[in-house]
């Protein structure tokens, strides 16, 4: 009952109150930047040794492309007029290939949207078997070894190099395929008012547990509770939230 509550304000919000909430986090997003240039620059050096065996497995499995990049929607703070906005803007996202080389998409986006629609049956029906993840688990695209590297995040490690460029952050909104986008629900884009990122309160909290719906709470919840003390608290547990494989397929 409390989640029906919390989704129904979110839906009536005033559209211009994320706005309102921006123009006092100006220190707070020039603080962010650096956190994020600096930590992702540390992180690629640090895991280089784990990136490189990440490369390996994936060209045993499937040779080819090591590394897969893919069109996502992601947001810039723009300033018009004294204020400031997210203009939505694409960038390309890099990634470890887990999937077969020129794989079709069409069943991922049949997937996509039976989840936004939160159709059951038919998101058994893709999948071949009843499953309780809210991801395409069963899916026949993905490459020997692929499934692993997915459950433990090894193949979003390249997202680092997105981060140092500004494309992302290292907490957010994970960034959604154009055509996830096109399906939304008004309410839905409340959750594009923010850079995407690598991990955020939606992934050390549930991942792939919940319906599309209470996903999206979680980021616009995120969004407008945005701050330093937060964002640290969801580096601190995404560690925990990776090791344990827990929601994680």
């Amino acid at each position: 009952m409390q989640n029906e509550i919390r989704m129904e304000l979110i839906r009536r919000n005033d559209p211009n109150a994320l706005s309102l909430v921006l123009e006092s986090r100006v220190i707070y997003y020039a603080v962010k930047r650096m956190m994020d240039f600096v930590l992702a620059l540390g992180l690629l050096i640090l895991l280089s040794p784990l990136m490189f065996i990440t490369a390996l497995i994936v060209f045993i499995s499937s040779p080819g492309p090591i590394f897969f990049k893919q069109e996502r929607v992601g947001a810039k703070r723009q300033f018009h007029g004294g204020r400031s906005y997210w203009k939505r803007e694409n960038f390309q996202c890099y990634k470890f290939r887990t999937m077969k080389i020129n794989a079709d998409s069409s069943i991922h986006q049949a997937y996509i949207k039976a989840l936004i629609e939160n159709n059951e049956e038919q998101m058994n029906a893709l999948q071949g078997t009843p499953t309780q993840p809210r991801k395409l688990v069963n899916d026949p695209r993905i490459i020997p070894g692929g499934k692993y590297l997915r459950k433990f995040s090894l193949d979003e490690l390249p997202q680092l190099w997105n981060v140092v460029r500004g494309d992302m952050s290292l907490i957010g909104p994970r960034p959604a395929i154009p055509y996830e986008v096109e399906m939304y629900k008004p309410w839905h884009l409340r959750r594009l008012e923010a850079q995407p990122g690598i991990t955020g309160l939606q992934q050390v909290v549930a991942r792939c547990t919940t319906e599309f719906d209470r996903q999206v709470e979680f980021d616009v919840e995120y969004i407008k509770n945005q701050s330093l003390w937060l964002d640290l608290t969801i580096m601190v547990k995404t560690p925990l939230a990776i090791l344990s494989a827990k929601g994680a397929f």
